[in-house]
């Protein structure tokens, strides 16, 4: 039984309609709507709204959803629409009239807000800890390989030396600042929702404190109609976030895929890392590293479809802002495993010394020569000009 029924029926088209793939996306939430209801139950029971063996069995009634859905033994139905029916009916139908009162001082808004926060909080904690591993990876790479010198580029030519340390040095110190983009992110969502109904408080008095405290956020957030506002808010900053290290995967996968080409040859990406063609025996496809660089522009269309849902509605709650979920909940899946390729990419990434000498041509040193002169008194420009003129013509 759908929650708001009220006993006409709806046309199925238009159900079809509203409740189309959250159901199968709720999947990854049960186990933080239980944690929330349980939070939610100890604290009727300290209002006094539930009785100590009410709430002893709903607790238990929780655990036993959280220990299903753990076994793959949990589905929601799309006539549920969504895990929080779902859990209800189970509480309604295992415990009568207990079920029935686990849903006092709540809406679906907050109970909503407060399971997508749960998730974000541990997604965001995971991203993070990947991305520290990534950046292992990385200083592994540069140990074994960082004193190799390359040629470094601007706009596209050779300008100066560089190194593969400098060069993955770079990726290790932006990872690094979008850790803490992740982190802000993290901040910001750590707040409790659970308290503010539908966007306008409750006619009842409830200890928001105490449940924030019980799911482990770092403080309350008070007015209730900015609860609602922040739905999709908050999404779009942690997509932002996921854009900013996708940003810097795809440029490091562009330089690996350009630099990796036999008529460069500075990396060596092995033969298990890549792919082959159907029709030329020859070919070793980096279609890993194809597949990151354009699935920055997928986290990156996703954020702009967030604030464009958004960015069309009125304060309080609005229906819009449930497709809001899916571009966040995919974002985090495709920067995951993302992150995760490429730090076993470095694990195995190989750098050709030889092809690399061999590329350190003298134009290279042209400003180094320029500075030789600096150094004997000559005057930069005059140095500039005298050196310029040796490549005149290359």
């Amino acid at each position: 039984m759908k929650l708001w029924a009220k006993g006409y029926p709806i046309d199925k088209e238009v159900e079809d309609y509203v409740v189309g793939d959250g159901y199968l996306l709720d999947q990854a939430l049960v186990k933080y709507d239980c944690r929330a209801s349980i939070a939610h139950a100890e604290m009727l029971g300290r209002i006094g709204i539930l009785s100590p063996a009410e709430v002893k069995a709903l607790v238990k009634c929780l655990n036993e959803i959280t220990g299903l859905d753990a076994k793959g033994k949990f589905k929601i139905t799309k006539e549920q629409e969504d895990c929080h029916t779902a859990i209800e009916n189970y509480l309604t139908g295992k415990l009568g009239k207990a079920g029935k009162k686990i849903h006092t001082a709540r809406s679906r808004n907050d109970q909503v807000q407060a399971a997508l926060r749960l998730y974000y909080k541990d997604e965001l904690k995971n991203t993070i800890s990947l991305t520290l591993r990534l950046i292992a990876s990385l200083r592994r790479f540069t140990n074994k390989y960082g004193r190799i010198k390359i040629p470094g580029y601007t706009h596209t030519r050779k300008a100066m030396p560089s190194s593969v340390g400098l060069w993955a040095g770079a990726l290790i110190e932006s990872l690094d600042g979008d850790i803490g983009l992740l982190n802000f992110a993290y901040k910001l969502n750590d707040q409790s929702p659970l308290g503010t109904g539908a966007g306008y408080g409750l006619p009842i008095m409830v200890d928001r404190a105490f449940v924030a405290k019980k799911l482990g956020f770092a403080r309350v957030q008070n007015n209730p109609i900015y609860v609602q506002n922040s739905r999709g808010k908050f999404e779009s900053t942690i997509v932002h976030a996921l854009s900013q290290v996708m940003l810097d995967l795809d440029r490091v996968s562009r330089d690996l895929i350009i630099f990796s080409m036999p008529e460069f040859g500075y990396y060596i990406i092995p033969r298990e890392l890549t792919t082959g063609s159907s029709i030329m025996p020859q070919k070793k496809n980096p279609d890993v590293l194809e597949l990151v660089r354009a699935n920055y522009h997928v986290v990156n269309a996703y954020g702009a479809m967030i604030q464009g849902i958004v960015g069309s509605v009125p304060s309080g709650y609005n229906a819009d802002v449930m497709l809001t979920k899916a571009p966040a909940m995919r974002s985090f899946e495709i920067t995951e495993r993302s992150i995760s390729i490429m730090a076993l990419l470095f694990s195995k990434l190989k750098v050709d010394e030889e092809a690399s000498k061999r590329a350190m041509s003298d134009e290279l040193y042209a400003t180094a020569k320029v500075y030789d002169l600096v150094k004997k008194g000559v005057p930069f420009r005059d140095a500039y000009k005298r050196i310029s003129s040796k490549y005149k013509g290359k």
